[in-house]
């Protein structure tokens, strides 16, 4: 047998050991932890398990991460083991992705995708200076944000933990994303995992919707917007989520030629439509109908224009009258019920703690020591509903200049290797795509979300890393 694997007899040869030695080690570490910890202990086996071919090839870890990452959030999976905090599968699997890739580059050329100077010095460097910042204020937080989050605001470590270092995780997920794009031959076939990661959380949201009983019309309500809380979501940032991974969709359908990929993508586009509309997030149909005019625009032909104008016909005539509802909730009152209470209830009361500190801002989370909360007037708002008023509350205006700043580097590259005539198309079309989510995120981020790292961002944190691993690829 071992000659089979190129051993000699007599001598276990390495890849016996990686392929057979390991799991049945691994399965006897199992059955031992579930009998003493319960089933937590099986999804942290199985992470192990993942770790040690991790260390195989750190590619395996990358392509695990993009599957597991979009749900790393949500209550389908652990987000602690035996009380221990920061002990979950997405922990253990990043490390030792980590780790493998160290031993990789040390043992080969030293090659990589880590480091890129905008990235630490534009977005890094001033998202981690903003909550040393905040640490210093967590004796001012509301009583309020106390009841609801006291371990957030408790301890200055947890605190660094939960606000700082759980977000860029995104971070150290999208260049360990570029090291693995570096190295492969084929980087499009990354798309593959992509679109696992997509009908996955596309059919959380459907599942669990068809599940519940709940009618549409009692989905489209403004009572509506925590209805994924069960599984540890908010519908709004669900929407956000499906409208970027949409647009990767939609581009990259429109740049392949293979039929078979293409009606496989084309069915994706459908299943993340159908997530999307089920959020009922206006943001969220914004951002969709941005992702819809940015392609037809970019497609200048006529016979593409008539095309696309037929489809959003047929999808307007489709669409339940639910969603239009939602879409015209307010219309013809006062801006603040438009805005679901934004405007008088959050942004107004906010936009006077702008002059507390507007270079440097006061702290990431600010909000919860902000003199609105302290005396009442918003209520636990967890942020301002505004990403931009957030960054500038948080970070000042320095900080959003910044932001800004290496959002739109990110905008330019992608625009760069859509047109790269030496990339594969199929990857030109996902770049576009990027873009294109993007520029969507960007536009609803008036109404809600964050600048900063952040679960509906994971899909344009994949097609970073994948931008940077491809440009260094191409040097």
């Amino acid at each position: 047998m071992f000659r089979l694997v190129g051993g000699q007899p007599g001598n276990v040869p390495p890849q016996f050991a990686a392929m057979v030695v390991l799991p049945l080690v691994a399965a006897t570490l199992m059955g031992g932890l579930i009998v003493f910890a319960g089933l937590d202990a099986l999804v942290l086996c199985l992470a192990l398990l993942a770790c040690a071919f991790v260390m195989i090839d750190f590619r395996i870890g990358v392509v695990s991460l993009i599957v597991l990452m979009p749900l790393s959030a949500s209550t389908l999976l652990p987000h602690q083991v035996g009380g221990i905090i920061g002990l979950n599968q997405e922990t253990l699997l990043l490390l030792a992705t980590l780790v493998s890739w160290l031993l990789h580059a040390r043992a080969s050329d030293g090659r990589g995708g880590f480091g890129t100077k905008p990235l630490v010095w534009l977005y890094v460097v001033p998202f981690v200076l903003a909550g040393v910042l905040g640490s210093q204020h967590l004796n001012d937080v509301a009583p309020s944000y106390l009841a609801v989050q006291p371990l957030v605001y408790d301890s200055v470590s947890y605190y660094l933990l939960r606000i700082v270092l759980k977000p860029l995780y995104l971070v150290l997920f999208a260049l360990l994303v570029a090291a693995a794009v570096d190295r492969s031959r084929r980087p499009e076939l990354f798309i593959a995992p992509m679109l696992v990661s997509i009908w996955v959380m596309c059919l959380v949201t459907i599942c669990f919707t068809l599940f519940s009983g709940a009618s549409l019309a009692e989905l489209a309500s403004t009572h509506a917007r925590m209805f994924l809380s069960p599984l540890g979501l908010h519908t709004n940032e669900m929407g956000r989520l499906y409208a970027v991974a949409y647009a990767l969709l939609l581009y990259t359908c429109a740049a392949t030629k293979d039929s078979g990929l293409r009606l496989l993508l084309i069915a994706s586009m459908g299943l993340a439509t159908l997530a999307l509309m089920l959020t009922f997030s206006r943001g969220a149909f914004l951002a969709f109908a941005v992702v819809n005019g940015l392609f037809l625009q970019s497609r200048r032909q006529v016979s593409t224009l008539l095309l696309g104008g037929l489809l959003l016909i047929v999808l307007a005539v489709l669409i339940p009258g639910a969603v239009y509802d939602r879409i015209g909730y307010g219309w013809g009152s006062d801006i603040n019920i438009i805005s679901a209470g934004r405007v008088d209830d959050i942004w107004l009361p906010l936009l006077r703690e702008l002059w507390h500190s507007p270079i440097f801002g006061t702290g990431l989370s600010s909000i919860a020591w902000s003199e609105a909360a302290r005396t009442g007037i918003i209520q636990n708002a967890g942020h301002a509903h505004n990403a931009y008023l957030n960054a500038v509350l948080d970070m000042g205006l320095l900080g959003l200049i910044l932001l800004c700043a290496y959002l739109v580097h990110v905008w330019k590259g992608f625009r760069r290797l859509s047109v790269d005539p030496a990339i594969n198309p199929l990857l030109r079309g996902f770049y576009a795509g990027a873009a294109a989510g993007l520029v969507s995120f960007l536009v609803d981020g008036f109404f809600g979300s964050s600048l900063t790292p952040c679960i509906e961002q994971v899909f344009l944190w994949l097609a970073i890393g994948m931008m940077y691993g491809q440009q260094r690829a191409l040097r």
